[in-house]
């Protein structure tokens, strides 16, 4: 069946809605799944529906530090990992200089060239 829609009713939802987000509403709830008294599952379920800036007010940010929905996140994620390649680079490129340093003294001792210490 279906109702027609009213101007009231719009008004009404768009007041609870307005009211919600500007709230905030927490819902919370666990779900535990035993058998013979031994915990085999627990949901913890953890729902904050508000508006943006009332998230803020609480402390609720979380969304700014994800690269995946923030692109000032992402772009320091991009950084830290070009750092952590240039870092690499470095390091590999530093114990080649060793290895080959070693092989050449390895090279010399078995050559005669060279006493070991």
């Amino acid at each position: 069946m279906s109702y027609p829609a009213t101007g009231a009713g719009g008004a009404n939802l768009a007041d609870i809605l307005e009211r919600v987000l500007d709230r905030g509403v927490v819902i919370v709830g666990d779900i535990r799944i035993n058998l013979l008294d031994i915990e085999l599952l627990t949901i913890k379920l953890r729902l904050i529906v508000a508006s943006v800036e009332r998230a803020e007010e609480m402390g609720i940010d979380w969304w700014r530090d994800d690269p995946s929905l923030s692109a000032g996140a992402r772009r320091r994620e991009l950084a830290r990992e070009d750092r952590e390649q240039r870092e690499l680079a470095r390091e590999n490129a530093e114990l080649r200089e060793r290895i080959a340093a070693l092989e050449g003294r390895r090279d010399a001792l078995e050559d005669g060239k060279e006493e070991a210490p």
